[in-house]
């Protein structure tokens, strides 16, 4: 085998370094077995361990779920405080778990409008978990592309209106130094469960040559063993990012 044919091989063969999800369909799965939608987002809770879990093996390193959108808040009173407070259980629950595991936690989104307690217990997980390695697990909470872009800009001009920041050098790299992922890689796949076709305003900015799968699966049924499907599709893809593959010599 060439070298370019090896180096194509390899290419299409790679597991996705960093896969996010957005996680849809709790309030649906609740709602078909006559159950409240809090009872589907409690189920959606417990799946999320068996997709941290499943990664190392699938070779992800990187996971980023979808949690909570700043779109969110139009939803009835009664859910958002019933998400709010599961927010608070999981981490309680999960903490000790997750840092056995080797798992890195961090939240990212607009922390303003939480409550003082969870944003609390937010920082002392991200502390807890700050030297692991084996995966890193980000939770979007109070998050929307759109308002992560208009605060990294915001911060961006006043930069430049401090004299921190020369205009004339701000580039794409600069903007994505300001957002809230900047410590982490761009995604390689976006899954989004429940049939919807759309992206609902997750990691625009990161998701330019992101591959996407959209699965009817709804989320409390979305197994490891679905995730590692979805993932060995990836695997079989040939990603050129603008690029026009060339013949072999």
């Amino acid at each position: 085998m060439g070298r370019k044919a090896a180096d194509k091989a390899e290419k299409v063969q790679k597991s996705p370094d960093h896969v996010a999800i957005i996680m849809d369909g709790n309030g649906r799965w609740a709602t078909s077995r006559g159950k409240p939608r809090l009872f589907g987002h409690h189920a959606g809770a417990k799946r999320v361990r068996e997709i941290v879990e499943a990664c190392p093996d699938l070779g992800v390193k990187y996971l980023t779920i979808f949690a909570f959108s700043t779109e969110n808040w139009k939803r009835t009173q009664t859910e958002v405080a019933g998400l709010m407070s599961l927010f608070r259980r999981y981490i309680h629950k999960e903490a000790r778990a997750l840092f056995n595991e080797g798992v890195r936690v961090r939240f990212i989104g607009d922390r303003d409008r939480l409550d003082k307690k969870l944003i609390a217990l937010m920082h002392e997980l991200e502390t807890l978990t700050e030297d692991n390695d084996r995966v890193h697990l980000t939770i979007a909470l109070n998050y929307g592309g759109r308002d992560e872009v208009a605060r990294a800009t915001r911060q961006m001009a006043q930069d430049v209106a401090a004299g921190r920041l020369d205009a004339d050098s701000v580039d794409e790299q600069t903007l994505t130094s300001y957002l809230d992922t900047c410590v982490l890689p761009d995604p390689d796949l976006v899954i989004r469960t429940s049939g919807e076709a759309r992206i609902s305003n997750f990691l625009l900015w990161q998701s330019a040559y992101a591959e996407y799968e959209f699965i009817d699966t709804l989320w409390p049924d979305f197994s490891a063993e679905i995730f590692a499907n979805v993932v060995d599709r990836f695997a079989g893809r040939e990603r050129r990012f603008g690029a026009v593959e060339t013949a072999a010599e």
